[in-house]
């Protein structure tokens, strides 16, 4: 039985447990009351808070501890019009939950206004709460000190795998069947045994935030598989529990068990909209605690700006929801110890009124925190909204999703842009992350990503197959940069099939070889296909989860791209964190990068523009500097041939300097051939049409 209410205090926000009692304490602005709602199976006791300090609602339970579930109910005006949509006949989760427990059951009792009549002006009177997934208080103790801290692992040794926590393991053979699908399943001694020999250092999620399935999915029996529709940032999502009371310790012992193994954990958070939609969507959380603070809200304060295509905006201009995600972030770094953050739409987040702001209110929160300083900052630099695109202008110290080096690196390997447009993205891109001392690293490199076609589907479809979503194959982009090399879609044509397998190769290891951070789509190091879905959003199911029965063609390309990641690591000149520029370094005599023409010579002005010019090599010697210091490098000089072309060109070897010939380390037309045959400089090598060849020079 809960105790007598008291004062309580106002932080921290939401529910936190002292060992004898709860205190609640809930942020709105413009709310008038606040009634706290202990719920007992079917059984709801509401209870107002008596105290508010500073635009908070706060009040101490005692007796009420870990595993009671709550909610809230928040009275106010209903009055669209002026932005607020205060109903409190809708109960609400607490947007500082640390955990929930049950599902959203999709009704109309859920809306604030009349759902059947259509008009949001309209005020609902039926109770919300048997319908609502319920908020749980947790007990936070977590013993860290048995296990390793996060890893931080330095960026240019960082290579990036994004991941489904359910898709990655449900279907694995060797992960027990009760936690396929599950934290613990990914923590499993065989799902980290598969990361730990692919070689990657840093496994991103996909959301794992508690989040909604949207109406219309369910509607057609669809779930929103990805995730990214949010409507809790401080709690684990229930859903990937294999012990669901318990979800809370099950993700912490994951991430515990994942550093264990010397793996970062990236989180990819959406912190721009929430799953409450627009006018016209549900009252959930944060439209009936507080709707005209938690919004971006339109002059006519009826309706929502819509720069996220999802209905909704968050307020990233107030200071209470600036507050709100960093805490969360704090949250996940600090007591999760998370290590490092993927940030959707994270144009969004730098906004203000006027627009995208490299020194918004919310970046400069994140610059100048001394624990998001230690933690990888990533962000996807684009939204819907005017102005949204911003890849290379984010601040210092943050990484960069770079789509510039996914479409240019796709359209070279189908024959589309020229070595000229392609030079810029195997160096960083320099031209959009090399000023205020920003490095290498801060292109987040990739060439297939969880939306998109998977690798093994962008070298076997033309267009887009997105049927099964439901949506008449309108949605998903149509614009894949693509080419399914001559038949659209399976085939046995074995012809066909090899020059597949090739081009998977060759995307593969441009990736890997190029300078800045690559990041490797779960499952394209074995071939996964998702049957032409280039926007699988919706579909938890075989479309999405990973196929562990390898064929023969699946096992080679994963020994490949195991391999592939070795030759990364032991070849320091192929992650460098200083931008090489192909300018001569007067103080150590030493040109960093030279472009080579098949001829053997270097590339000149009318090479790069010789339109029918598709093969040409990169020289990286490895004595160029590593710092500002003039002191040379002791790396190994590395030499990548590539070949766009339909045919084959003789490529005659470069001399350079350090050395007397060239050893080859990858043909991708040979995958299988051991390393170490040596080629004399002026030797001409037979490359394949549509190939990549990397050596090392010899000493």
């Amino acid at each position: 039985m809960a105790g007598p209410i008291e004062e309580g205090l106002p932080y921290p926000l939401g529910a936190t447990w002292s060992g004898n009692g709860t205190n609640f304490a809930l942020f709105s602005a413009n709310a008038t009351k606040v009634e706290v709602c202990l719920f007992d199976g079917d059984h709801e006791t509401r209870i107002a808070l008596p105290e508010y300090t500073d635009q908070v609602f706060h009040g101490y339970i005692p007796d009420v501890g870990p595993g009671t579930s709550y909610g809230y109910r928040v009275h106010g005006p209903y009055d669209p019009g002026n932005g607020h949509r205060f109903n409190p006949n809708k109960l609400l989760l607490d947007p500082y939950a640390r955990a929930h427990a049950g599902s959203l059951t999709w009704n109309p009792a859920v809306f604030g206004y009349h759902l059947e009549s259509g008009d949001d002006l309209t005020f609902d009177q039926r109770d919300s709460a048997p319908f609502m997934p319920k908020c749980v208080v947790v007990d936070p103790d977590f013993d860290w000190t048995c296990v390793p801290p996060r890893q931080n692992v330095h960026w240019d040794e960082t290579i990036v795998y994004e991941t489904h926590v359910k898709g990655f393991t449900k279907k694995h053979p060797d992960v027990p069947e009760n936690l396929r699908g599950t934290y613990a399943g990914f923590g499993s001694e065989a799902a980290i045994a598969h990361l730990k020999s692919l070689g990657i250092t840093s496994v991103e999620l996909m959301p794992v935030h508690t989040f909604i399935d949207d109406s219309y999915l369910v509607e057609r029996k669809l779930a929103n598989y990805w995730g990214y529709n949010t409507i809790g940032f401080f709690a684990p999502d229930p859903r990937y529990a294999s012990d669901v009371p318990n979800s809370l310790r099950e993700f912490k012992e994951m991430v515990s068990r994942l550093h264990g193994a010397g793996l970062e954990v990236i989180l990819d958070v959406v912190y721009n909209h929430t799953a409450e939609g627009n006018e016209h969507g549900p009252t959930l959380s944060f439209k009936g605690i507080d709707n005209a603070s938690y919004y971006r809200l339109l002059q006519n304060r009826r309706y929502y700006i819509n720069d996220t295509g999802t209905g909704n905006t968050l307020n990233l201009s107030h200071p209470r929801i600036i507050q709100m995600v960093m805490d969360s972030l704090r949250y996940w770094g600090g007591h999760m110890q998370i290590d490092g953050f993927r940030f959707d739409l994270g144009t969004i987040l730098a906004r203000e009124v006027y627009g995208f702001d490299e020194q918004s209110g919310f970046l400069k929160s994140v610059d100048q925190d001394p624990l998001l300083g230690t933690v990888k900052l990533i962000a996807e630099p684009w939204d819907t909204g005017p102005g949204g695109y911003q890849v290379g202008h984010f601040p210092p110290g943050w990484a960069e999703w770079n789509d510039k080096f996914r479409d240019t690196v796709r359209d070279y390997w189908r024959g589309e842009a020229p070595p000229a447009a392609l030079a810029p993205r195997l160096l960083g891109s320099a031209d959009c992350f090399n000023h205020a001392g920003r490095r290498t690293w801060a292109s987040v490199n990739f060439i297939t990503a969880h939306d998109g076609f998977t690798l093994n589907d962008w070298a076997s479809y033309n267009q887009k197959h997105n049927e099964a979503n439901g949506e008449d194959n309108r949605d998903g982009n149509s614009n894949n940069h693509s080419w399914n090399c001559g038949v659209e879609g399976p085939t046995d044509d074995r012809t066909i099939l090899s020059l597949r397998a090739r081009q998977q190769r060759n995307m593969l290891a441009t990736l890997l070889f190029s300078q800045g951070t690559p990041l490797i789509l779960g499952g394209d190091e074995f071939g996964r296909t998702q049957k032409g879905n280039n926007n699988a959003y919706c579909q938890d199911n075989e479309i999405s989860w990973f196929d562990w029965n390898l064929q023969p063609n699946g096992k080679d390309l994963l020994a490949f791209t195991k391999r592939l990641i070795k030759l990364l690591r032991d070849y320091p000149i192929l992650r460098r964190s200083r931008f090489l520029t192909g300018q001569h370094d007067g103080e150590l005599n030493v040109r960093d990068v030279t472009w080579i023409n098949a001829g053997g010579g270097e590339m000149s002005a009318a090479d790069w523009e010789t339109p029918w010019i598709k093969c040409f090599g990169m020289l990286l010697d490895g004595r160029t500097r590593k710092t500002a210091i003039p002191r040379h490098g002791e790396d190994e000089t590395v030499l990548m041939i590539m070949n766009s072309f339909a045919g084959a060109v003789a490529f005659r070897l470069p001399q350079a300097v350090g050395g007397s010939q060239w050893s080859l380390l990858v043909d991708t037309n040979i995958p299988d051939a051991p390393p170490g045959a040596t080629f004399a400089f002026g030797a001409r090598y037979e490359v394949t049409g549509r190939s990549l060849l990397l050596f090392s020079l010899v000493a």
